[in-house]
């Protein structure tokens, strides 16, 4: 009679605990496989496309406030441009008529440089966003968890463990679950923050386009750009880290060892949220952005 109470105790535990198990898994590799998906959707799009509220703002506040400033920097730039070609010949003892027509015809490039400062750094993006899309046809296919193969292989080794270690299976998930729950936060912040970083530092375009036409004060131009093609590139390298960890992952779901893959899974989100924080300095390390 107690013999029998206490199996039907055990499997009500057992069921419990199975189910438990069964939920945390779900949730955990829905809530992993939703951001890694959504990766490709944010930095697959351009600084209009993700927000045009915003995008709008920025552009309003850079054409209202920051141009006339460069319009200003530009005037000193090309008038030191002059100077300089002027007295570089010999204190003016060596003019040529072809310095004018060729400090005439760089100054008509720094000026249309200057007015289509949007659109020039919006190509840079578009240029980024092409390249995201490309690779996003290879890559995408690999990235998620197969979410059914990694809970049924759970489910077969859960049938052979004990009540004691079953619980600290579910306190496993649970835990684990709740770190991965934090990583896909993480993984948002980042991409968000990306597309917040393009956007500042698209607001102040027009200072370092207006730089561009002097050979000294040019750097910051140079820099400048630099700096921009490493932010729309840093878009691909998050596209390779998503690439690495599905392909990480990918062998999981077929390991016997259900506290390892659980564990392996936690530590390869953890690995790409890592890798996603490098990518921005690794792609101005790339393009010497500095």
């Amino acid at each position: 009679m107690f013999d029998s109470i206490f199996e039907a105790i055990e499997e009500w535990m057992r069921t419990l605990l199975t189910g438990m198990v069964d939920s945390n898994l779900t949730t955990m590799f829905s809530d992993v496989n939703e951001k890694t998906g959504e990766i490709a959707v944010q930095v697959g799009q351009t600084p209009q496309d993700w927000n045009a509220g915003v995008f709008q703002m920025i552009q309003n506040l850079s054409n209202t406030v920051i141009l006339p400033i460069a319009g200003m920097m530009i005037t000193f730039v090309l008038c030191y441009e002059l100077i300089s070609m002027l007295t570089e010949k010999n204190n003016m003892h060596d003019i040529d008529t072809w310095m004018f027509f060729k400090y005439f015809f760089k100054m008509m490039i720094a000026v249309y440089l200057l007015s289509h400062t949007f659109p020039i750094t919006m190509a840079v993006f578009d240029l980024g966003q092409s390249v995201v899309n490309s690779a996003s046809g290879v890559i995408t296919g690999t990235a998620a968890i197969d979410i059914s193969s990694m809970v049924g292989t759970m489910d077969t080794a859960m049938q052979s463990m004990a009540i004691g270690e079953l619980v600290v299976l579910a306190l496993e998930t649970l835990l684990v679950s709740f770190g991965l729950k934090i990583m896909s936060i993480v993984i948002m912040i980042i991409c968000y923050g990306r597309m917040v970083e393009i956007y500042l530092y698209t607001s102040l375009a027009p200072i370092p386009f207006a730089t561009m036409s002097n050979r000294e004060w040019g750097q910051i131009g140079t820099n400048y750009l630099r700096g921009l093609f490493a932010l729309a590139f840093q878009a691909f390298l998050m596209m390779v880290c998503v690439g690495i960890y599905g392909m990480l992952v990918a062998s999981l779901p077929a390991s016997d060892n259900v506290h390892g893959a659980l564990f392996g899974v936690a530590a390869y989100t953890v690995l790409l949220c890592y890798t996603l924080l490098k990518t921005s300095s690794l792609s101005k390390q790339i393009f010497g952005a500095h």
